[in-house]
């Protein structure tokens, strides 16, 4: 399961990390309990759509997890508060349940089955609604003390920035986000420059109705506004990145999430960026930077992969 800001998505998976069915539903974010109960309820549909038993559930969620409690301690764009997440499930769907994090799991799924299948130190970042951020370092998943690490789109650029979700202000997320782009977009609309009128015919001059993917629609047919509000957001995540890099150093940086459909579009800016801001650039080795191989599914399959994984831990059997 990957529980997002706007969607549930739901996939039985097989231990080779073949998706062999799937269910979704919208996110109902302001409920704890209108959550759970509609997570539950995409479980279920699964399992009866399964030809045998089921033998665990993966929770990836948007929020600050502490998985070895399946603990939700935060989210920033759903209104989750110190939840006992997998205990709660747990009791509804009648299966043992793990917790993690949406990108962690990504990450993870990338490093087993996707593009960081041939690393032990990768780092992904995955586009959505927010930032997402999953490390992998010697092979294993990085979730620091509380379960919190990883947490890369809330590396601050900018203090004097706009306001995160999180509480804070100049996150990566604010610039680097599906959301961001959306945001730049229609204020773009609602200006009198000239260089927005693509847009504003686009939505019919109602910013309200813009969205991400008409963005980059518009600039793969060349839009040049549309171009430029990419390379922003792929400068910005470069940036980041190098920020990220200096305290990792992995041998990958993997970008997912909904806006890397965009491709070279984004990826080019940001390895531009990234190159300009790395520490010791020109006298040290660098990491690659590409897309992920996953897609929508990298959640679903890493979470499914972890649950298999922790509770083969936890019995001492095998994965």
């Amino acid at each position: 399961m990957d529980i997002g800001g706007t969607k549930i998505a739901g996939a039985l998976v097989a231990p080779d990390g073949a998706v062999l069915a799937r269910a979704r539903v919208a996110t109902p974010a302001d409920s704890t309990e209108d959550i759970i109960t509609a997570t539950s309820g995409v479980i279920a549909e699964l399992v009866a759509a399964a030809d045998g038993p089921v033998s665990a559930v993966g929770l990836a969620c948007a929020a600050f997890v502490d998985g070895a409690r399946g603990h939700v301690w935060f989210a920033p764009n759903i209104a989750w508060r110190d939840v006992d997440l997998g205990e709660r499930v747990e009791r509804l769907v009648g299966l043992p349940v793990v917790v993690e994090n949406d990108a962690n799991a990504a990450a993870w799924g990338e490093h087993v089955f996707g593009a960081g299948r041939d690393v032990d130190d990768m780092v992904l970042l995955t586009l959505g609604t927010g930032v997402g951020g999953g490390c992998v370092s010697h092979g294993r998943l990085l979730t620091g003390a509380f379960g919190i690490g990883g947490e890369l789109g809330h590396v601050v650029l900018d203090p004097d920035g706009p306001r995160c979700g999180c509480g804070n202000r100049g996150c990566l997320e604010v610039y680097a986000s599906g959301s961001a782009l959306t945001r730049s977009a229609r204020e773009l609309v609602e200006s009198a420059s000239p260089i927005g009128e693509a847009l504003r015919r686009r939505c019919g001059g109602d910013a309200s109705r813009l969205k991400g993917t008409d963005v980059t629609e518009l600039a793969e047919g060349g839009d040049l506004a549309s171009v430029e509000l990419l390379e922003e957001v792929g400068t910005r995540l470069g940036h980041g990145i190098a920020t990220v890099c200096a305290v990792l150093d992995p041998r990958l940086v993997v970008i997912g999430g909904g806006l890397s459909a965009a491709g070279d579009l984004v990826l080019a800016p940001v390895r531009t960026a990234f190159a300009r801001h790395q520490i010791g650039r020109g006298h040290r080795p660098s990491p690659s930077i590409v897309l992920a191989e996953l897609g929508d599914d990298a959640g679903v399959v890493g979470a499914a992969h972890r649950a298999r994984t922790v509770l083969a831990e936890r019995t001492g059997g095998a994965a």
